[in-house]
């Protein structure tokens, strides 16, 4: 006699998953759900809803790295379980990152002993490499302040106003005022001289920035440090440097050997970089370094030792992976200084034909600049048009890419911009694409009717004399239509919202 039984609906491993009733629910959002599922389930529906993600090698606002090898990422999932605080029981991980810090404060042409240690730490990224780096200037400032019998209760920091949000994250977390030197139409990085001007005697640091994020440009960190040497003579200060290097960091020693802008230059105390920018590495890692022992004061530095040894510690969190890390001296060694510099010198040349395939269609200003992170940033040159730049951004969207429209930042708002970021897996062949395909959305946009919002604001060629000797906008048929279904869609858009209020 033949034995059988009828599947019941827990009991999915003759189903596939499409078969299933998983797929006919909704994933819990908010709640923990109260039941298991199979984990073929889990899998499939999670990856299912993430191909709604848009694909990271087509997004070009992002600066981190989005490709690496496949003997990296074999080495980043067999170590992706290792605790790297866990520093007694990984005792090579540890190693590692210290070859890491080395190696970048060697390559920043830190003033090392031949068999000195630098003194540095991995972090998460460059926000938290920037929040030790403001501590350790802080605490040495104050430091300085109560050993003279002076106040020690307002320091700042003299920055450019196109710094990074987590210099403000800083200023605001750890009370530290932020004074920013304003940008002007066509400089579009901090001023130097004005930087130098806005010093007193409680600057704990001037931070400048190699790789600014909205145009790529370098700052002039050695003209930076010739005025504030001036200044600290005629005043007596000894106000130091600290360079956010998150994106320039990597290049600028492949690409420009000789610009200045590291330990070379005394006033340098501090450098941040990116591992998971032009370090060729997944999101996750940044690097801080010093000049000496003396720039990390020791009070900072937390000893432990409940994880089995003695361990020194200075880092915001505890707890982080292990994986980027290895990825990191993985990069390091595998392409030495020759890999790097060929990969620094593919993006750049890129960048370069990129720029020129936008200048050849004679509606962009480039922004950007020959020298700095290999990026182009650009504006349009007619402002009348009647469609701007954010269009140009939704529309390419449409052939898959992300590149990001943007105004610049204090006194230089009114400026409109879209960048476009060369990385290491960018090739010549979808600069070439990408430039066509900003070409067919110019040539779609040249077709349709302009912005409502241009014509209005914009120059008005069509109008007639209002009451009151208001001056009324002739709207073409579809600029009405276009108009009324904003209105109701954003009525209907409030009605929804004050529905699901909660009172």
């Amino acid at each position: 006699m033949v034995l059988s039984k009828i599947a019941s609906q827990s009991d999915v491993s003759v189903h596939s998953t499409f078969a299933s009733r998983y797929v006919r629910e909704s994933l819990p959002r908010y709640k923990m759900p109260e039941n298991s599922i199979p984990k073929e389930a889990a899998f499939q529906i999670i990856n299912d809803e993430l191909m709604l993600d848009g694909n990271p090698r087509l997004n070009l606002a992002s600066f981190v790295t989005t490709w690496m090898e496949p003997e990296c990422d074999k080495l980043i999932m067999d170590s992706i379980n290792k605790n790297y605080v866990d520093m007694d029981e990984y005792p090579v991980t540890t190693e590692l990152q210290n070859r890491c810090v080395n190696i970048i404060a060697h390559l920043f042409n830190a003033p090392l002993g031949e068999s000195e240690a630098a003194v540095g730490v991995g972090t998460v990224g460059s926000s938290e490499a920037i929040m030790l780096a403001g501590l350790a200037f802080k605490r040495k400032w104050q430091n300085k302040r109560k050993a003279e019998g002076k106040p020690y209760d307002k320091p700042n920091i003299v920055t450019g106003a196109n710094v990074q949000v987590c210099w403000e994250k800083f200023a605001r977390y750890f009370e530290v005022e932020l004074k920013e030197v304003k940008l002007t139409e066509d400089y579009y990085v901090m001023d130097p001289v004005k930087a130098a001007e806005m010093v007193d005697e409680n600057t704990i640091c001037v931070a400048a920035i190699l790789g600014y994020t909205l145009n790529g440009e370098f700052e002039d960190v050695k003209l930076l440090n010739d005025l504030l040497v001036e200044k600290n003579r005629i005043t007596g200060w000894d106000t130091p440097i600290h360079v956010d290097a998150a994106s320039g960091g990597f290049i600028a020693p492949f690409l420009w050997p000789d610009l200045e802008w590291d330990f070379r230059l005394p006033l340098v105390k501090s450098i941040n970089v990116s591992g998971h920018k032009y370090g060729l590495v997944y999101a996750g890692v940044g690097w801080v370094v010093w000049r000496s022992k003396e720039d990390l004061p020791e009070e900072l530095i937390f000893r432990i030792n409940y994880l089995g040894a003695d361990q020194p510690t200075f880092t915001l969190n505890f707890s982080k992976g292990s994986s980027q890390i290895i990825a990191q001296y993985y990069q390091l060694i595998r392409l030495g200084y020759e890999g790097y510099r060929n990969v620094m010198e593919n993006c750049h040349e890129n960048a370069m034909m990129l720029k020129e395939g936008l200048e050849k269609t004679g509606r962009f200003k480039i922004v950007s600049k020959d020298i700095g992170v290999p990026l182009v940033a650009f504006s349009l040159v007619d402002k009348s048009w009647g469609h701007d730049e954010f269009e140009i951004a939704e529309t390419l969207r449409r052939f898959g890419w992300i590149v990001p429209a943007y105004t610049m930042p204090a006194d230089a708002k009114h400026i409109t911009v879209l960048r476009v970021v060369i990385r290491e897996d960018f090739s010549r062949t979808l600069a070439e694409r990408l430039v066509r395909d900003i070409t067919k959305v110019l040539h779609e946009l040249d077709s349709l009717p302009a912005k409502l919002s241009a014509k209005i604001s914009g120059k008005i060629n069509d109008t007639e004399a209002g009451k009151n000797g208001t001056t009324v906008v002739k709207k073409t048929a579809a600029e009405t239509q276009r108009e009324i279904t904003t209105y109701w869609k954003n009525f209907v858009t409030a009605k929804k919202s004050n529905r699901n209020k909660i009172c």
